[in-house]
């Protein structure tokens, strides 16, 4: 398995969405922490107003690139209709050893 970062950028405007799918968001993510697969995880806030979340990151163990998709494009926020577009690629953890 190799690690994956998973970044997501908000349709502006679905913060409602993203409040009311945020929960069963969360069960995945503590699924795959579980498993001891993931790195880290959290949302972006706009740099203007850390209130409001521009996105998300996930950085986690995947075997592959297509599994990576798979995963991210069955995220609750998918189905909520939050995410405009989900850029997925491979990561190489160097720091911290």
């Amino acid at each position: 398995m190799e690690y994956y970062m998973i970044l997501a950028t908000d349709v502006e405007g679905t913060g409602e969405q993203r409040a009311a799918a945020r929960p069963a968001h969360l069960e995945r993510l503590k699924a795959l922490d579980a498993e001891g697969r993931l790195l880290i995880a959290g949302p972006t806030p706009m740099p203007d107003n850390p209130t409001v979340v521009s996105g998300s990151l996930v950085v986690a163990k995947f075997d592959s690139l297509d599994a990576a998709e798979e995963w991210a494009g069955q995220d609750p926020y998918v189905d909520a209709g939050v995410y405009a577009e989900v850029l997925i690629k491979p990561f190489k953890k160097v720091f911290p050893q």
